[in-house]
């Protein structure tokens, strides 16, 4: 794919390589843009990189495709639609993330 930016220059990793979660949170002002629209916000930044691990990158529409809700209060609220949807959709790279699928709500 051809990514609007590249996942580990400085628009898309500020200088360090940032991964998965990190990087959607960088994409939001905690202060502005609350309540946050789901269909808007993939609008804006659905074909910006989400580099996952060191091997895979997905776009930010594809973990949105799974994030249940289509607006969130706070940032707290999105943060764990997208952390639920990530982990329950083999989005979630780290040892043990399926510990934390089974039988746990976000």
């Amino acid at each position: 794919m051809d990514w609007p930016h590249d996942p580990d220059g400085e628009e898309g990793s500020e200088g360090g390589r940032k991964y998965g979660q990190a990087v959607i949170a960088k994409k939001v002002d905690e202060d502005e843009d609350f309540p946050l629209n789901k269909a808007e916000f993939v609008e804006e930044f659905g074909d910006h990189p989400i580099r996952l691990d060191y091997e895979r990158v997905v776009s930010l529409a594809d973990i949105f495709e799974h994030v249940e809700g289509e607006e969130f209060g706070d940032f707290i609220e999105l943060h764990k639609a997208v952390g639920k949807a990530m982990r329950e959709n083999d989005f979630w790279f780290y040892e043990g993330a399926a510990q934390f699928v089974t039988g746990k709500k976000a």
